[in-house]
């Protein structure tokens, strides 16, 4: 037995003529009389009497309508289901991201999908990349977005890289070192050093050979916090001074609320930024949009950074015609 069959079975039972039934379902008459009998036949019952050229619904065709209709309608609906997931519309998606990255993009990340697709169902996880990874492999996760590195080193992952992001030193825009050119960590640190993030220890040791730092770097910064919203709360309202990469500010030099200082040297660290996933397992179909979404904004990210660069040289050059 097929849902086929069930449908055929319908079709003459609701329009009481094997001919209208045949055309409703585009079968031929005899076509169709030969599924009615194979039914029959698996379900080992009369379901029409065949009488004057007519098929009457026996008892048992009566008894089995019901039940009939609702397999026909699970089966129409678990089509549906599949549809709305192929087109990312209905399913589940999980995925994480660092904090920093989460600052900027989760929310209207969150805000389009749902939009998009009302049946969809989300989760997310905002950690640092190593608790990330681990979520990842347990399959709690169907992608996240950070640190491309870590897929490097576990052949069970792959990477879509798509930002390499930039470093630098931010204080508020109207902080006293502000447009002061060739500073050096001296000159920060008579201002509150706040470390941000959740910097791996490659990430440190470089900070620290750029500025002559011993190791532990907390002994050098007044606060340490990967809460960024935090951290940007500090900066923009007060003195301190706090190292990050391009993708936790881009908001806030938009807003203009923060400066970048010219700081020597300059703050040259490795970090690329990109979607992880598992390698061999099935995408989650709400993935596609999602994935577009944060190649989006990491776009904007990069755009973002070029005109602030182009606005540092443009400064320079009228600084350097009024010399």
């Amino acid at each position: 037995m097929n849902t086929r069959q069930l449908r055929h079975f319908l079709a003459v039972l609701d329009l009481g003529s094997l001919a209208a039934a045949a055309e409703a379902v585009h079968l031929s008459p005899p076509a169709l009389s030969r599924s009615l009998r194979a039914l029959e036949d698996e379900l080992r019952v009369p379901l029409f009497d065949r009488q004057d050229r007519r098929l009457r619904p026996t008892p048992f065709a009566l008894a089995y309508a019901e039940r009939a209709r609702r397999i026909v309608f699970d089966e129409r609906e678990g089509a549906r289901m599949l549809g709305l997931m192929r087109a990312g519309q209905s399913g589940t998606l999980a995925f994480g991201m660092g904090s920093s990255i989460a600052l900027t993009l989760l929310a209207p990340m969150l805000q389009q999908l749902l939009a998009a697709a009302p049946g969809l169902r989300v989760k997310t996880l905002v950690q640092s990349t190593d608790l990330l990874t681990d979520a990842l492999r347990r399959e709690r996760l169907d992608f996240f977005v950070g640190d491309v590195r870590v897929a490097a080193q576990d052949r069970e992952l792959v990477a879509e890289p798509l930002h390499r992001c930039s470093f630098a030193w931010y204080a508020r825009r109207d902080h006293p070192l502000a447009g002061r050119p060739g500073l050096v960590f001296d000159d920060l640190a008579r201002y509150p050093l706040i470390l941000s993030g959740y910097a791996d220890e490659a990430i440190m040791r470089r900070l620290a050979d750029l500025y002559g730092l011993t190791l532990p770097l907390d002994e050098h910064f007044a606060a340490s916090t990967n809460d960024v919203a935090t951290v940007l709360a500090l900066v923009s309202t007060g003195d301190a001074i706090v190292p990050s990469t391009d993708v936790a500010v881009v908001s806030a030099l938009r807003e203009r609320s923060v400066a970048r200082l010219d700081v020597v040297p300059a703050l040259e660290l490795e970090l690329t930024l990109g979607i992880i996933e598992r390698a061999g397992r099935t995408r989650a179909p709400a993935a596609a949009h999602a994935f577009d979404l944060v190649r989006t904004f990491f776009a904007a990210v990069a755009a973002e950074a070029a005109a602030q660069r182009e606005l540092r040289s443009s400064v320079s050059r009228t600084r350097r015609r009024r010399r």
